[in-house]
């Protein structure tokens, strides 16, 4: 059964970001900015913790999460360190997925030879 809540989460997930871009004149940076901002604000009024709780994956993975993560470490670093932490506590949550993502985008674009679009 987690699977499938996993599934179904980041599916309607998915689905709420197609139907953005089909059917409004959003650009899909907007789009993003938008799901990051939907994920730190729905996780400061503490309700994306009971998406994450259902959907486990489906609802950490996307973008939303990506917010999830950055408000659990602010709330986190201002108990421990006070106001200075509403600076520090973002990125020191997300530190190890920003270098994972910087160390393996490195990695690709040296193993992959770019090619101009024609």
């Amino acid at each position: 059964m987690e699977y499938l809540n996993a599934f179904l989460c980041g599916g309607i997930l998915c689905v709420i970001g197609q139907v953005l871009i089909d059917k409004t004149t959003l650009t899909p940076a907007k789009i993003l900015v938008t799901y990051v901002t939907a994920g730190v604000v729905l996780s400061g009024a503490g309700l994306y913790q009971y998406l994450v709780d259902w959907g486990g994956a489906g609802a950490t993975v996307p973008l939303t999460g990506f917010g999830h993560l950055l408000a659990k470490g602010v709330r986190k670093a201002v108990a421990e360190d006070g106001l200075i932490g509403a600076l520090t506590g973002g990125s020191t949550a997300a530190a190890g997925g920003i270098t994972a993502a910087i160390f393996f985008g490195f990695l690709v674009a040296l193993i992959c030879k770019p090619k101009p679009k024609t």
